[in-house]
């Protein structure tokens, strides 16, 4: 819960405790596609990711989008952020997934340098309505 904290804190955030006990639910509950991957280092969680299987119109195939990915300062530049992501890949790769996607600020500049080297990044453009 304190590297989720310290995620939400990064993106200069905060939710409801009823929104937060919803995702952790949703994570343990195998009948939700939204599932969690871990990163340890001596038995300390020092980085995870969050990923969410769904349908897509555009495929016969589900699709996978990386929704959250932290990991803790004092380890970061040491590869972990790479290796969540290369879990991802598996992971949706197991499932059947025919891609994996995902969102960062464009001021992310830390966070891009890896995704450039793991990803294509997009000319899509995100517009969106609360509600």
């Amino acid at each position: 819960m304190i590297l989720w904290q310290d995620y939400l804190t990064f993106y200069e955030t905060s939710l409801p405790m009823s929104t937060i006990d919803t995702t952790w639910r949703n994570l343990i509950n195998n009948d939700v596609a939204t599932y969690g991957i871990g990163a340890w280092k001596d038995d300390i969680l020092v980085g995870f990711t969050h990923v969410v299987i769904h349908l897509t119109t555009w495929s016969s195939t589900a699709c996978c989008y990386l929704q959250d990915l932290y990991v803790n300062e004092s380890v970061r530049g040491k590869g972990i952020g790479r290796v969540l992501i290369e879990a991802v890949y598996n992971f949706a790769d197991e499932k059947g997934c025919n891609h994996v996607y995902w969102k960062t600020q464009e001021s992310n500049a830390d966070a891009r340098q890896l995704y450039d080297k793991v990803a294509s990044l997009t000319d899509m453009v995100q517009y969106r309505k609360n509600l």
